[in-house]
């Protein structure tokens, strides 16, 4: 339930057409330390243009966020993605809700985030496709910190596709 299908160092690195030959159409993406790091509240240009590209290539984007601050509608709005904010994920919930928004099944569908215990563990719980990032900074919430330590236990011996 913690194995991502698919391990990237960056969104950026996602290879977009294997996802694509797979079926998947749909992005639910995570926004802490997945598109941004968590203590930066400005959009780096390549994640604009990544995230622009995304519907270029035929693919819907939700942005889905534990997060509920200001913070997290201005990066949604300014990347043109959906937004699911107070997520509670790893419960399956906000996935469902998320899909049920874009118009998107499960097959169709992956969950993109830097956390094994919220975003693949989520995504596993749904049903969908898991696509686990290298997290963009070591700064985290407390608790967070911990189950970092038990990721990279987990992930030993694993390396991120570039």
């Amino acid at each position: 339930m913690l194995n991502p299908d698919r391990y990237y160092r960056s969104v950026l690195d996602i290879d977009l057409a294997a996802l694509s030959e797979a079926g998947i159409n749909t992005l639910l993406v995570d926004l802490d330390n997945t598109l941004l790091p968590r203590d930066s509240d400005v959009i780096p240009e390549h994640v604009k243009a990544w995230a622009a590209g995304l519907s270029r290539r035929g693919f819907k984007a939700c942005l889905i966020s534990n997060n509920w601050h200001g913070r997290v509608v201005r990066v949604a709005e300014e990347l043109g993605f959906d937004l699911i904010a107070k997520a509670v994920k790893p419960l399956p919930f906000a996935f469902m809700v998320a899909l049920k928004r874009v118009g998107a099944t499960r097959r169709e569908a992956a969950i993109v985030g830097d956390q094994m215990f919220t975003d693949v563990l989520g995504g596993k719980l749904t049903g969908i496709t898991t696509v686990l990032i290298v997290p963009m900074s070591s700064a985290d919430l407390p608790h967070t910190l911990i189950l970092r330590q038990v990721e990279r236990a987990l992930l030993a011996g694993r390396t991120p596709l570039p």
